[in-house]
């Protein structure tokens, strides 16, 4: 296994983010709705966005390095989900680009949320991960995340909808 170096992320990382994550939304959403065409409204967190979720810490992001280059990175914070107590963290964003998936750089980056959400208290964990998204949650199940069944929902995503469910999975 590769071994990558995870750190929480600097303003000089935003673009580098913002990069990362347009690819990753893209083939995510080509997977998820066959030839529809990638809404410009999916690509909307922009290098601006990135820059102030990692100077105001929300959520809190971390990146994976191999030698000086991000190859992935990981949003997580208190879950935003409604009704959810504040012992709820969630990972908003998990992304590794694709020429480094399966060498272990998503689970480095998994390892640095939960260490994160367990110092900020948290005691469970949840994602929210596209239906059609077979590699996703793959990921999360190996990673010890159940599905919650009753939690399927539809996200509209310009003029298409994506089937989402929502995995959780205790901290300690």
């Amino acid at each position: 296994m590769t071994t990558f170096t995870v750190r929480p992320a600097s303003l000089r990382d935003a673009k580098a983010i913002t990069d990362l994550f347009n690819a990753s939304v893209c083939e995510a959403f080509q997977s998820a709705v066959p030839n529809a065409p990638v809404p410009v409204e999916a690509l909307e967190k922009n290098q601006s966005h990135w820059r102030e979720a990692i100077e105001y810490a929300e959520p809190q992001v971390h990146v994976a390095l191999l030698g000086d280059k991000v190859v992935g990175f990981v949003g997580f914070d208190r879950s935003r989900d409604k009704g959810t107590p504040p012992t709820t963290g969630e990972i908003w964003h998990i992304y590794v680009a694709s020429d480094y998936i399966g060498l272990g750089a998503g689970l480095s980056l998994w390892d640095a949320a939960r260490e994160g959400l367990l110092e900020e208290g948290c005691t469970t964990v949840t994602v929210w991960v596209p239906i059609a998204n077979d590699q996703a949650l793959r990921f999360h199940e190996l990673a010890g995340f159940k599905r919650e069944n009753n939690s399927a929902k539809t996200v509209p995503i310009g003029t298409a909808r994506v089937e989402e469910i929502r995995l959780k999975r205790s901290l300690t």
